[in-house]
């Protein structure tokens, strides 16, 4: 018990300078450092299942799909859990238990890429399991909304969620630099990759975050404490009787949804769209641009919202994404029929990363603002909404699987985000932005 705060005023001023300041900031940059190794192991597979052909598992492109996939799936299922575990168990067990049980999926995916006899169904099971470090996210962001002033709110959450996507990045930029090391060739043999026509040891990228997720377990035990907000299971689920819980869910999926949708699929779509072209694009030498920039974008702009607010931000990313998504359906690069196209293709996809990232940003000042009256049903809903976005792998990888298998392209799946776009930007613009709406963020 001593490791929860008896005392927890971040709103008196007072209080904030001489004792809360230094407590939240100490929780802000463990629980952090522990969500940007949470992102990179939920986002493996997305470099995975472009290597696992190159070394000689014979998967189908169906199959691969449903690997970049999974996790998504996996990570959404996890958020709705760790949706209620903060009121519940608080800071310290969540994040100390969550750092140190994704080691076990990490440990499996390493010895299962050195033995060539491990079946889809292993790797499927694996996928999953990496998830878990998808659904960290819903109990690390309403912790720390938990810790901070409503003043500081999107600052501290644009900070931890902004640099926690940079785990993204980190896996795509990392497994292609480490991938030719050594470095745990003692735990068993070398890889022959066929693309890149040289040996490579490809477990290095699972046994890589163990060490790391080791040690931010223990200081997560010894170092946090847990704020007083306690609520059972049931009194939570209070918060999906709500409208504007579900008007958040919609807008969020949006932001989030696609950011972290498009970054699982981007290297396999570039596979897909333009790797049978002479001279193809190696599609982890772009992938890791997109999650880097909606990351960056992330940090910068949580304090742009904090004096703007959230909500014209969140409007004009609404509608910066839907027009990209339509350049990229009239352009013709989602059809190529030469590498001409791939510069606008990759150009657009980058831009919408950029919008993703303001909008993650502006939304998760909008939230805290719109259920002000319970910081718990704040934090509860920032949970929430952060659950059903992190199906975005999921439904991203899967969907443009299907539209490929029965059109033959992505063109569909692409107008159907769209729709999405306008529908969540219609929602926000007249909830939480137009003059006279009902909840001002």
């Amino acid at each position: 018990m001593s490791k929860w705060l008896t005392t927890w005023h971040p709103e008196d001023r007072e209080f904030w300078e001489s004792t809360g300041k230094r407590i939240a900031m100490k929780t802000l940059v463990i629980t952090t450092i522990s969500l940007v190794l949470s992102f990179a192991t939920w986002f493996l597979f997305s470099v995975v299942v472009i290597k696992l052909p190159a070394i000689g598992f014979n998967f189908t492109k169906m199959q691969l799909f449903w690997l970049a996939a999974l996790p998504g799936l996996a990570g959404g299922l996890f958020r709705i859990l760790h949706t209620f575990l903060i009121p519940i168990f608080g800071t310290r067990i969540v994040i100390t238990v969550s750092s140190l049980i994704k080691i076990i999926p990490l440990l499996m995916l390493g010895f299962a890429i050195i033995n060539p006899e491990s079946t889809f169904m292993y790797f499927a099971l694996i996928a999953f399991l990496l998830g878990l470090g998808g659904g960290d996210f819903s109990s690390f962001m309403p912790s720390t909304s938990t810790f901070y002033p409503k003043r500081l709110m999107g600052t501290a959450l644009g900070i931890q969620a902004g640099i926690g996507n940079f785990g993204v990045s980190l896996v795509q930029l990392l497994s292609p630099l480490i991938i030719g090391v050594g470095t745990f060739a003692f735990l068993g043999g070398k890889q022959y990759d066929t693309l890149v026509k040289q040996d490579i040891y490809l477990q290095n990228i699972a046994f890589v975050y163990i060490l790391p997720l080791l040690i931010i377990g223990i200081v997560a035990w010894f170092q946090l404490k847990s704020v007083p907000v306690v609520a059972s299971f049931k009194e939570q689920l209070d918060i999906l009787k709500l409208k504007h819980t579900w008007n958040c869910t919609l807008i969020y999926f949006m932001t989030f949804g696609t950011f972290a949708g498009l970054a699982a699929a981007f290297p396999l779509l570039i596979k897909t769209l333009y790797g049978n072209f002479p001279d193809a694009p190696l599609p982890l030498k772009y992938a890791f641009y997109g999650p880097l920039i909606g990351s960056a974008v992330r940090v910068l702009f949580g304090k742009v919202a904090d004096k703007t607010g959230g909500g014209i931000l969140t409007h004009i990313s609404g509608i910066a994404i839907f027009i990209c998504i339509g350049l990229l359906i009239v352009s013709g690069s989602l059809t190529p029929t030469s590498m001409e196209q791939f510069p606008v293709f990759v150009t657009l996809i980058m831009i919408i990363f950029f919008f993703t990232g303001v909008g993650n940003a502006s939304t998760f000042r909008q939230f805290p603002i719109i259920f002000s009256d319970s910081p718990r049903k704040a934090a509860g809903v920032i949970g929430w909404t952060a659950a059903i976005a992190a199906f975005g792998p999921f439904v991203y990888n899967m969907l443009i699987g299907q539209s490929i298998s029965i059109t033959g392209s992505s063109v569909s799946f692409f107008i159907l985000i769209g729709m999405i776009s306008i529908w969540a930007t219609w929602v926000n613009w007249t909830n939480y932005t137009k003059k006279g709406c009902e909840k001002p963020s």
